[in-house]
């Protein structure tokens, strides 16, 4: 049974850094399609980054240069580091996972079948 366990949200300040983390059990990581979804309340969720199988990695446009995806085969845990933040970073973080990802469609939430449950950070100015 496919399950992913978010975790390391918290509060800081504008300018801060987080380092959020997914849990991943009943799949092997190397073999999903992984990403990091966020949602602002009164907003659709958006993709923020998303890394493939073969280790290619994607982002958002708003984080890009300020945000890293990784992952650690070993312990099966996903990352997103996130640096210089902002109040517009305040959102529900998700990973989400799938095998099979349209490699164009890597940001889009309909591609990804499997979710955790959610870590919130706010950011304060």
């Amino acid at each position: 049974q496919v399950q992913l366990v978010d975790s390391g949200g918290g509060s800081v300040q504008s300018g801060g850094s987080l380092r959020l983390s997914c849990a991943a059990s009943g799949f092997n990581l190397r073999s999903y399609n992984m990403a990091w979804f966020r949602q602002a309340p009164g907003k659709e969720r958006e993709g923020v980054a998303a890394i493939t199988t073969d280790g290619s990695t994607t982002y958002g446009s708003s984080v890009k240069g300020r945000f890293t995806i990784s992952q650690d085969n070993a312990k099966n845990t996903l990352y997103l580091q996130m640096n210089s933040l902002t109040p517009e970073d305040t959102a529900l973080y998700y990973c989400a996972a799938d095998p099979w990802v349209r490699r164009r469609l890597l940001l889009q939430r309909a591609e990804y079948a499997y979710w955790g449950q959610g870590t919130q950070v706010t950011v304060s100015s």
